[in-house]
């Protein structure tokens, strides 16, 4: 049997895995950490600890998001990787998604500018991308488009999972399945992309933040539970 620091020699040759952030909120939620985000304008959502519903354990972070864009609020954190980042959540929606544009998870991407991000959401009533500084989405919204993405089930925990690439690369899973509408990456072909592909835009993601933000009447409640953000993909 290895001695522990036997063991400590052989974890520091081994390729880092382990999440830079893991996060089951079962110890609270650590305000500092994990701090509130609402720019511009704050009206009506709310941030709150829920031992009412979790994926494990008793704990999770529940965003109550309003209707029109001022309803927006996240919670969230600055410690990324430098490199790629892999994310990994378990979430859960009380409301399936309609036509309109909503978005559960926001990342400020100075490749776009200033105060512009990187955002993940639904429209069409599926999961999609929308990159804020020319609006285009990922992936289109044709019929064909819509084909290729997934709706996100109401009531129940499903793992979400994706992986933002320093060349460009976007991979979304979805309880350890792949979404091929919500995949961009060199030498993969995706015939429903035209619109994310007319940019050479590589994300710079700054920070990543779950919540609600809706740029219509849309009203939805959050759970989000065993976050994790690593340089490598963690999985379900």
């Amino acid at each position: 049997m290895l001695g522990h620091a036997a063991l400590l020699a052989l974890a520091a040759l081994l390729p880092f895995s382990i999440a830079q952030v893991n996060e089951t909120f079962e110890s609270g939620w650590d305000q500092t950490a994990w701090p509130t985000y609402a720019p511009d304008c704050s009206q009506g959502g709310k941030v709150t600890l829920d031992s009412s519903t979790a994926y494990a354990g008793k704990n999770s972070i529940r965003v109550d998001g309003a209707g029109g864009y001022c309803g927006h609020i996240f919670f969230g954190t600055t410690k990324i990787p430098s490199g790629d980042i892999y994310v990994r959540a378990y979430i859960k929606a009380s409301k399936a998604f309609t036509d309109s544009h909503v978005t559960f998870i926001t990342m400020p991407d100075s490749a776009q500018g200033a105060k512009k991000h990187l955002r993940i959401g639904g429209q069409s009533k599926i999961l999609m991308y929308n990159r804020e500084s020319d609006d285009a989405t990922l992936p289109d919204l044709s019929p064909q488009g819509i084909a290729a993405s997934t709706p996100l089930p109401a009531n129940s925990w499903k793992c979400f999972e994706y992986h933002i690439g320093t060349d460009g690369t976007i991979e979304t899973w979805l309880n350890g399945s792949v979404i091929a509408g919500l995949t961009v990456k060199p030498g993969v072909s995706n015939a429903n992309a035209a619109q994310w592909q007319r940019s050479s835009s590589k994300p710079k993601i700054t920070a990543i933040y779950f919540g609600w933000e809706s740029y219509g009447g849309d009203a939805n409640t959050f759970w989000y539970d065993n976050i994790s953000v690593s340089s490598t993909r963690v999985g379900c």
